[in-house]
């Protein structure tokens, strides 16, 4: 079952300045309806207050926050090879659309029908096409460029600035990005090493997913500190948003781009999953500052 979504233009602009995430949050449980591989359509309202559509995630997972967590305990993951975020200053007024599609509103201002938990509601499949059919040929919001994360966390484990630079000068390079390597520049500039040496003493070198000792065994360190929610899709540099584990599992986190769902504590491999074997400390999806 497809989905409407209202993205409200603040909470739009933050995602796109700190991280697109591709993910959303909800309290209500039909966010959960969606399916894999079905569409869940956000708009939102311009400054010149016009309508148009924001964004089309295909979903590929559906995970859960804790009950505590601000924006709701549902969360949906969109396919990074498939999904779009729309580049919103040079799209047509959507208004007339969605006033048309089975989702009706009588409401004079459209984004009164879209409050709350009824912010995310359900369309049908011909509404679906008929967004597909007008969002066909929107241009893409280049903000919502990723850095290869994989690379990002090697150069900041071994303390190689350059490196760094180097990634988000090629990803971010022209000024329409300004604002988020700055983002990025301010957290890589902060990032704190005793993080890694912290998890490392937390759990005596082992990998939290399937317990494996280097340090028992070869007398060294070689387990990695991955972040949950990734730096470059807004992630913090936490222990909050921390896990060590091994290279193997870092490598296959990466490899699947693995959802993580933080009620039970489990990376989502494709159709399989694994669980955190240790948890000593709080992991917390990343709240805004807004």
């Amino acid at each position: 079952m497809p989905l409407l979504y209202y993205w409200t233009a603040q909470n739009r602009e933050w995602d796109l300045n700190y991280g697109a995430s591709f993910h959303l949050n909800q309290k209500n449980a039909l966010l959960h309806d969606i399916e894999p591989g079905e569409s869940l359509w956000a708009f939102t309202r311009r400054s010149d207050g016009k309508y148009t559509m924001a964004a089309e995630l295909i979903i590929r997972a559906r995970t859960r926050n804790p009950e505590t967590y601000r924006y709701g305990t549902y969360r949906v993951w969109g396919d990074l090879d498939r999904s779009r975020y729309f580049d919103i200053e040079h799209l047509p007024n959507a208004e007339p659309i969605i006033r048309m599609l089975s989702c009706k509103t009588d409401a004079k201002k459209l984004y009164h029908s879209f409050q709350g938990p009824a912010a995310v509601r359900r369309i049908s499949a011909d509404d679906d096409a008929i967004l597909r059919s007008f969002s066909r040929d929107f241009p893409t919001d280049a903000r919502a460029k990723l850095l290869p994360e994989d690379q990002l966390e090697a150069a900041l484990m071994t303390d190689n600035p350059d490196r760094v630079r180097e990634l988000v000068r090629v990803t971010y390079a022209d000024d329409i990005h300004r604002d988020r390597m700055q983002r990025l520049q301010e957290t890589i500039a902060t990032r704190s090493r005793q993080h890694v040496l912290e998890l490392r003493d937390i759990y005596n070198g082992c990998c939290q997913i399937c317990a494996w000792s280097p340090r028992a065994v070869y007398g060294n360190d070689i387990c990695e500190a991955h972040h949950v929610q990734w730096i470059s899709r807004g992630g913090i540099d936490a222990l909050s948003n921390l896990v060590l584990v091994c290279p193997n599992h870092h490598r296959a986190i990466h490899r699947f781009d693995a959802p993580y769902d933080w009620a039970d504590n489990t990376f989502q491999f494709g159709a399989s999953s694994e669980a955190l074997m240790l948890q000593k400390h709080v992991l917390m999806p990343v709240e805004r500052s807004i």
